[in-house]
């Protein structure tokens, strides 16, 4: 995989980014020893990672992973103690709602990758993605309500993931989930061994790519506009989409095939 421009160094990047051949795009959290907490650097790198993929015509998936224990354990706390200003803080969360959003603006789909625990906004993160796959060891939490800190901004996809009183519980006790608990509840798609969870992200991320770009990117968008409107609204959006996505030459190759019983041949 190629590394983006003006990527930093390796050694001193908060965030590793590939990009292989096929344009999956790969961002790797990359601060074990502080299990990758979103402190401001880690943000930067993130942003400008997803803006590289937004820019990307070529870009297919996003896999969103990490090195070490955790997956994510959340925001930096200790680089938010050492201010006291509300000024800050409003400007902290703004900015990681932007970039929670932006995962969710991207027009390719956006994998987590989850290696081990999630927590808080790391829990968040998964719950942003558009899928998930994690092991059968990593575990999940909304836990800020611990430190005094109702996890406010993780609730919002976490209530899109799962039930609310399932979601409220988590949110008001802080206890931990399994990650067998975590898909029953929805937030994730897939548990596996650690040894096949690449593989496993592989098999999710081969389906992706089987499909065409433009169809996904079409009906991404649709999927979140319409959750968030009323049926009819919801049915007009998505008769609407259809229809642009039936008129497209992907759609019209691919009915084509469909006829003639043989595999379409995307327009690249």
């Amino acid at each position: 995989m190629n590394q983006p421009k003006n990527a930093l160094p390796e050694a001193d990047a908060p965030l590793l980014h590939r990009r292989d051949a096929r344009g999956v795009h790969v961002l790797t959290l990359n601060t074990p020893a502080r299990f990758n907490v979103l402190g401001e650097s880690m943000l930067g790198a993130l942003e400008s990672s997803l803006e590289h993929v937004r820019t990307d015509n070529a870009a297919r998936v996003v896999v969103l992973g990490a090195i070490g224990k955790a997956f994510c354990a959340g925001h930096d706390l200790k680089e938010m103690k050492a201010h006291t200003d509300l000024d800050y803080f409003q400007s902290l969360f703004a900015r990681c709602s932007r970039f929670m959003l932006a995962i969710q603006q991207l027009p390719v789909p956006v994998i987590a990758r989850v290696q081990g625990l999630a927590t808080a906004a790391g829990c968040q993160l998964v719950a942003q993605c558009d899928l998930a796959v994690a092991v059968d060891t990593a575990r999940f939490g909304v836990n800020g309500i611990d430190a005094g800190l109702f996890c406010a901004t993780p609730s919002v996809p976490l209530v899109r993931n799962m039930a609310p009183k399932l979601a409220m519980e988590m949110l008001v006790t802080g206890e931990f989930i399994t990650a067998a608990e975590a898909k029953v509840r929805g937030m994730v798609n897939r548990v596996v061994e650690p040894s096949q969870l690449d593989a496993e992200v592989e098999r999710l991320v081969g389906a992706i790519l089987s499909k065409p770009r433009e169809a996904l990117a079409m009906g991404k968008q649709l999927f979140h506009q319409q959750r968030e409107m009323g049926v009819a609204g919801a049915y007009q959006l998505a008769s609407q989409t259809m229809a642009y996505n039936m008129v497209h030459p992907v759609a019209q190759e691919g009915v084509q095939a469909f006829i003639d019983k043989r595999e379409p041949q995307w327009p690249t």
